[in-house]
């Protein structure tokens, strides 16, 4: 009796280790030791934010807690590592129950009101709005109903195809960050008229970033010597993988690739930047913006770097346009 006790215990003290109960993000404080769809969330956030370069893989850990410091040191706040009330406010995710709410004109705008993560099954208000908000953009065609059936999840599938960000039918940091853009269903043909569109070998990609957002969902893959796949790219591997999603044919290697590109004086996002590590091309990445780029190094895999650091600096030999 003592012993099943003793088991009983047991079980009950395995279950109250850190994995909470999941809830809109901001609405429960989140350490190192948790796992669960709010810490996916906070890592998806983190990562369109350009802190995070770990994995999305839910677990809290020394990465995702390195990463939420680099972020609260950025926003001049206690550098604890743990998401509370503080660090959520400067997300501008609100905190309490009323955060999630939706005023009951807000299904009328043409703007995104969603606070809180949705996906299929999910009913209400908020999943009213992000359908207002989709059918605004010519994604959504059916009725306003509050309901996140497989009608909604295909449209949401369908912006996030065309947004140029990963396609899981989930709204979350990263796509509710999307819907406030001026992405439409028009964004992804060659006729748009949005300013911030660019053809990239005769193709449309939407937004300048694209192709940048794209490669975004690879950080954290390994770096494999001539690997070109999810399991693992080098850095030439990486630039054909991600070009071939938006219909761009590029050579194999960086030296190949370093005479196919049309050179620029200074990149634009999108655009690749080239090194000489070895004698001649020898890497490259996507130019991010603010003196950054996306790249498979081989210490760290697919993660964004400084153009400006010591290292990369002193090897930077060119941009250019596929």
């Amino acid at each position: 009796m003592k012993k099943f006790l003793f088991s009983a215990a047991l079980a009950a003290g395995l279950l109250a280790t850190p994995t909470v109960a999941d809830a809109a993000l901001g609405d429960q404080t989140l350490k190192v030791g948790h796992r669960n769809s709010d810490v996916k969330e906070l890592q998806e956030y983190l990562q369109s934010e350009g802190f995070h370069t770990g994995a999305i893989d839910g677990v809290f850990g020394p990465v995702t807690a390195g990463s939420l410091k680099s972020f609260q040191r950025a926003k001049s706040i206690g550098v604890d590592g743990v998401a509370g009330p503080i660090t959520f406010s400067k997300m501008n995710l609100g905190g309490s129950s009323s955060s999630s709410t939706v005023s009951s004109n807000s299904s009328a705008s043409s703007s995104s009101s969603v606070s809180s993560r949705l996906r299929q099954g999910d009913r209400g208000s908020e999943v009213s709005s992000l359908q207002s908000t989709l059918k605004s953009k010519g994604f959504y065609n059916s009725a306003v109903d509050g309901v996140f059936g497989p009608v909604t999840d295909a449209a949401v599938k369908d912006f996030q195809r065309t947004a140029g960000i990963g396609v899981d039918g989930v709204v979350g940091p990263v796509t509710r960050k999307a819907l406030s853009s001026n992405v439409t269903a028009s964004s992804g043909s060659s006729s748009s008229s949005s300013s911030s569109s660019i053809t990239v070998a005769g193709v449309s990609t939407g937004s300048s970033s694209a192709v940048v957002e794209t490669g975004k969902q690879y950080i954290g893959t390994p770096y494999v010597w001539g690997g070109t796949s999810t399991s693992g790219f080098d850095c030439s591997g990486f630039i054909q993988y991600v070009m071939k999603q938006h219909g761009v044919t590029t050579k194999r290697t960086v030296a190949q690739m370093w005479t196919q590109v049309s050179k620029v004086s200074s990149p634009s996002v999108g655009d690749v930047v080239f090194y000489e590590t070895r004698t001649g091309p020898s890497h490259m990445g996507f130019y991010v913006g603010n003196g950054k780029f996306l790249h498979s190094g081989a210490s760290t895999g697919v993660t964004i770097s400084d153009m400006n650091s010591s290292y990369w600096k002193s090897r930077y030999i060119g941009a250019g346009r596929f």
